[in-house]
């Protein structure tokens, strides 16, 4: 019956009395719905797609790309772990395709942020790496990229790694591509994108940043290491050379290097070298961000060089960089990429155990030496102010040299955050001041903001300087600046009106950091928060307050006309002064809030010299 079938089927549409499609379809759906006559498709209606092959729901981010790999004998290690190498390879692929999606044309890797390691990932457990555009800037954008683990037998899900690589767009001859801007829908994506700035600010700061904390590291650096009952191991026995020939299944369609393909080279010399020290399978635990100096093409040949800087208690520091050349005889090399990577030997149990010491060699051996000690200062800075959530850091962390760029970028990111946030709801409106308030958790966070006819540039200078604020708070008494660290980010000794319950005024230590717009539609931002100074500790005479997260975003409306909106995280001990203000109708906030008002327009004449030098 089949076999008839199938021959009348092939008559009819030899004699062209059905469709192809038709019987398609007809085969593919069976006899489901046979007796409805079959209809033309109208002009611009889409066909529905069931099950998987249905389209993404309109509100998912269109640059998001999704990958899952199941983790084969062939990705592991000895331990039947995931290589980390293989996990790069895979983030930077994905980061890419990401990229691609939102530029419309090749792109390459330029930068990759810190990355630490959470947990290991098991062979027969599968990856899941999710990766979309937070922001572009001109010619690069920020790609951030999430990975996680799932356990197909207990369903278990667990987070792995974040990550933000920075990828550049490139024309047909190599050149730089304009982007367009990206628009972010959800809460979580307005976060991500504006927070991108500021770490595109980290970012360009950081290699003037690491030489100057090195240097002043250096300098207050004792002698090499002693460990009672410890070998020294020479560094010398742990370098590692090995030459990589670039093939074409290991470049893009432009024929340059994959960058997860070079990192995975690296990752491999590293933990050959880390090996070599403790004569053992290291884990590598973090990748220090870095920055690809240049491309490699298909026909290369990559050196790459591996050997441990420093080896601490439970972790060691290798550094490995990676050059490229041309020709088998050729001399000159090009340098295309340095890491520093952090491993650590775990027991039986996933503890780490004791490394041995490292005996540099003289001369560059030390300096590496002391300075993966300053690094790793760096580094522990880093990971405790800027990955942590905002919630977890104490309200007034301690100030120095070695944390100053981090402490303004968690400052900043901490009141743009705020500002994302969905939820306000309005609480009180009198004339143009409008106030709402957030709870969540234990805070409440309330944002009062107006427009006032002033250029948001000079309300942006009157009111980044705390020394003024008296002129208009009366809940200020005085403001002394401690120190200017740089043009963007001061330190106060604030004495405030207000008395504490010991009937003592209060006084504040507060960095205050501000911003100049990134792109058009971003604002000016003054961020406040707590920090702690050695020569400023707590007195006597005063309380002293802390505040977690308060600052202004001012909007340019037009040439003139600006949106001054401030923001406060109030802290638990207070919130009941915040909540007795937020209900009674006689609330003082709207009233300091016009006082303000007043204040930028008397003086924002005596500005124009001023904002020259801005």
């Amino acid at each position: 019956a089949t076999l008839l079938l199938s021959r009348c089927l092939l008559k009819m549409v030899k004699g062209n009395i059905v469709d192809p499609e038709e019987i398609l379809s007809f085969c593919c759906n069976g006899l489901q719905g046979s007796t409805s006559s079959l209809r033309a498709q109208e002009p611009g209606e889409q066909e529905e797609v069931p099950g998987a092959m249905a389209s993404p729901s309109p509100t998912r981010n269109p640059t998001e790309v999704q990958m899952s790999q199941l983790v084969l004998p062939c990705h592991t290690n000895h331990r039947g772990e995931l290589s980390t190498g293989q996990l790069l390879k895979w983030i930077d692929t994905a980061a890419c395709l990401s990229a691609e999606r939102h530029a419309g044309c090749p792109c390459v890797t330029a930068s990759m942020d810190d990355i630490y390691f959470e947990h290991t990932i098991s062979v027969g457990q599968v990856v899941n790496i999710k990766a979309k555009v937070n922001r572009a800037f001109n010619s690069s954008m920020e790609v951030g990229i999430q990975v996680s683990y799932e356990d197909l037998c207990s369903g278990k899900h667990c987070s792995i790694c974040k990550a933000y690589a920075t990828f550049v767009a490139q024309g047909p001859s190599g050149s730089k591509v304009r982007l367009k801007p990206l628009t972010p829908q959800t809460e979580e994506e307005k976060i991500e994108h504006s927070i991108a700035a500021e770490r595109r600010r980290m970012r360009l700061v950081h290699k003037d940043t690491l030489k100057d904390l090195l240097t002043r590291s250096l300098r207050e650096t004792a002698e090499l290491e002693t460990r009672d009952g410890s070998v020294a191991v020479p560094a010398a026995k742990t370098r590692v050379e090995s030459v990589e020939l670039v093939l074409p299944p290991h470049a893009n369609h432009q024929g340059n290097t994959f960058g997860g393909q070079i990192m995975a080279w690296m990752e491999n010399v590293a933990t050959i070298a880390a090996s070599r020290l403790c004569h053992a399978h290291p884990t590598l635990q973090a990748i220090e961000m870095f920055h690809f100096r240049g491309p490699s093409q298909v026909g290369d040949r990559l050196v790459l060089k591996a050997i441990v800087n420093n080896a601490f208690k439970n972790s060691m520091e290798v550094g490995v960089c990676a050059e490229a050349y041309g020709q088998e005889m050729s001399i000159s090399r090009r340098h295309i990429n340095s890491a520093f990577m952090t491993f650590v030997v775990l027991d039986q149990e996933g503890r780490p155990r004791t490394l041995p010491m490292v005996a540099p060699e003289p001369g560059d051996g030390e300096r590496r030496y002391r300075e993966a000690s300053a690094r790793k200062k760096i580094r522990l800075d880093r990971k405790y102010i800027v990955s942590c959530k905002q919630t977890e850091v104490p309200l007034s962390v301690p100030w120095d040299q070695s944390n100053k760029v981090y402490l303004s970028y968690n400052n900043v990111s901490a009141l743009k955050m705020l500002v994302a946030k969905a939820n306000w709801v309005l609480a009180r409106e009198k004339e143009k001041v409008r106030m709402y308030t957030l709870e969540e958790d234990k805070f409440l966070s309330f944002r009062i903001e107006m427009s006032v006819h002033i250029a948001a540039s000079r309300a942006f200078s009157l009111l980044s300087d705390l020394r003024r604020r008296h002129e208009w708070d009366r809940h200020y008494a005085s403001a002394e600046l401690v120190q200017q660290v740089d043009d963007d980010d001061m330190i106060y000794h604030v004495v405030s009106q207000t008395l504490s319950c010991e009937n003592k005024p209060q006084d504040f230590v507060i960095l205050a950091s501000r911003r100049k717009p990134c792109s058009k539609g971003d604002p000016y931002v003054v961020a406040f928060r707590s920090v702690t100074l050695p020569t400023h500790p707590a007195s006597a005479d005063f309380t002293r307050g802390e505040t977690i997260c308060s600052g202004f975003c001012i909007w340019p409306e037009s040439e003139e006309m600006s949106k001054v909106a401030y923001y406060n995280q109030a802290t638990p001990g207070y919130l009941n002064y915040v909540t007795t203000n937020v209900a009674g109708l006689s609330s003082n906030f709207c009233a300091t809030f016009e006082a303000c008002e007043k204040f930028l327009l008397k003086n924002k004449e005596d500005l124009i010299v001023r904002l020259q030098d801005l």
